[in-house]
């Protein structure tokens, strides 16, 4: 079974090692090491590194990866996964390779894209034919997917999950010492509360900038006038935010703590936190703040939004606003930490959520039934 991938981030590892036990299963997972990513599978049995060249065409940036047309055959490979990127030059010849050689093909992507036309859905669609079967993040891309003409049965779904157990144990530790994490709170300004937290890259896209000024007019209107904003992260938007923050005269309620990667570290921010805010662009950030419970509150413009949205349920484990609405965003962060009762059911549903149906179990589980159907179909 050869995985072939653009790169093998961290928060992968434990998915393919989870696979890499499953009975029957050898696998081998091919990347492209990326320069602003540690090799973090260095030393993984089924660990193989495979240079891919990228190249600007038209104002277009092209991707050719070798490993896809050298593993389409069934001297490396009985189920051949790929990329699912219409912007690899390698990936139409490597299916039709793939099929000249009978080696059944799996495609893995998200099946859509947030700023795609017509011709460029329609594109991905035609690829898909190509392959055996392709593999999603979420049920509601899988059901658009049939709707635009893929068979049923070739569509599975593998729900995005994180491995929450350095979650769980970093959660733990702080709560085991109290007077730790009320010191914590107290040296980054969040003792008064109530606090928002919002944890990833400072860009544009994310609309930080929102968060801010709902912020702003929660404590300028008195409805919550000691609300601190915890931002974690570095990103090209930093210095826009701050300058943002200053001008709405809420710089000294906005605590910029920079990039924090170690659980251990990022944990007590979680923990002080009555509510995780990210205005639009949310991935798996809504899984990282679940694990510790916290209640999400993001923007309804679905479209706009990366396929784990799919594990929010409004009113249950968090909340959804009008998408760019200062005022609608700033009611539905009041209304989870005004409402104590509210906040502790959607607390315990966020947790549930990451621990009973968003799980690296469940993950791997529809990654092994698209595998057997190409074994079946073979």
């Amino acid at each position: 079974m050869i995985y072939q991938q653009p790169a093998c981030p961290k928060y992968r590892l434990p998915v393919y090692d989870e696979l890499a036990q499953r009975p029957g299963i050898a696998l081998t997972v091919v990347y492209a090491e990326e320069p602003d990513l540690e090799n973090a599978a260095s030393g993984r049995p089924w660990s193989l590194t495979w240079p891919k060249k990228d190249l600007t065409l038209l104002g277009q940036r092209l991707t050719w990866h070798g490993a896809q047309w050298h593993f389409a055959s069934r001297t490396h490979a009985d189920v051949l996964l790929m990329t699912w990127n219409t912007r690899y030059l390698s990936l139409v010849p490597s299916l039709i390779k793939a099929r000249l050689t009978g080696v059944p093909t799996i495609l893995w992507g998200h099946g859509y894209s947030k700023a795609e036309g017509r011709l460029r859905r329609l594109a991905r669609v035609l690829v898909a034919r190509l392959a055996t079967c392709v593999q999603v993040y979420n049920h509601t891309t899988a059901q658009r997917l049939v709707r635009e003409g893929l068979a049923a049965e070739k569509v599975h779904v593998a729900l995005n999950a994180l491995d929450q157990r350095p979650m769980q144990e970093a959660a733990r530790a702080w709560r085991g010492e109290p007077g730790r994490l009320e010191s914590f709170a107290h040296e980054k300004g969040l003792g008064a509360g109530p606090v928002v937290l919002f944890v990833s890259r400072l860009m544009d896209d994310n609309k930080v900038d929102l968060l801010i000024d709902a912020v702003a007019a929660l404590r300028s209107s008195g409805r919550l006038p000691t609300l601190t904003a915890a931002i974690v992260g570095k990103g090209p938007d930093e210095d826009r935010l701050r300058a943002h923050a200053k001008a709405k005269g809420v710089e000294h309620a906005v605590h910029f703590a920079g990039a924090i990667y170690d659980e251990q570290n990022l944990a007590p921010y979680f923990l002080c936190a009555d509510v995780f805010c990210y205005p639009v662009n949310i991935g798996l950030s809504i899984l990282h703040a679940f694990g510790y419970g916290l209640p999400v509150v993001t923007a309804d413009s679905i479209e706009a939004q990366n396929p784990e949205i799919e594990a929010l349920r409004p009113g249950e484990n968090g909340l959804l606003y009008r998408a760019g609405d200062t005022d609608a965003l700033a009611d539905a962060l009041a209304r989870i930490i005004e409402d104590r009762p509210l906040r502790e059911r959607m607390s315990a549903k966020a947790l549930a959520t990451v621990t009973q149906r968003f799980t690296l179990k469940n993950m791997v589980d529809g990654m092994v039934g698209a595998i057997e159907y190409c074994r079946r179909g073979r």
